[in-house]
């Protein structure tokens, strides 16, 4: 991978987290430290996933 290749790849994920996270911190009722303590993480793990899902059906 070259430089711009992960630039992207690394925009991509925090794009992801940010739009999960943010989804997270709407659907919950009570906003405070523990909700960010798990939803920030959770949501890293779905943009990761979200990214591998996008490039596995984008290589067929």
């Amino acid at each position: 991978m070259n430089a711009r290749t992960t630039f992207r790849a690394a925009l991509e994920i925090v794009l992801w987290w940010g739009g999960l996270t943010a989804l997270w911190i709407v659907l919950i009722s009570s906003v405070d430290t523990l909700e960010w303590a798990v939803g920030a993480p959770a949501a890293l793990v779905g943009a990761v996933a979200a990214r591998a899902a996008r490039r596995a059906v984008g290589a067929r």
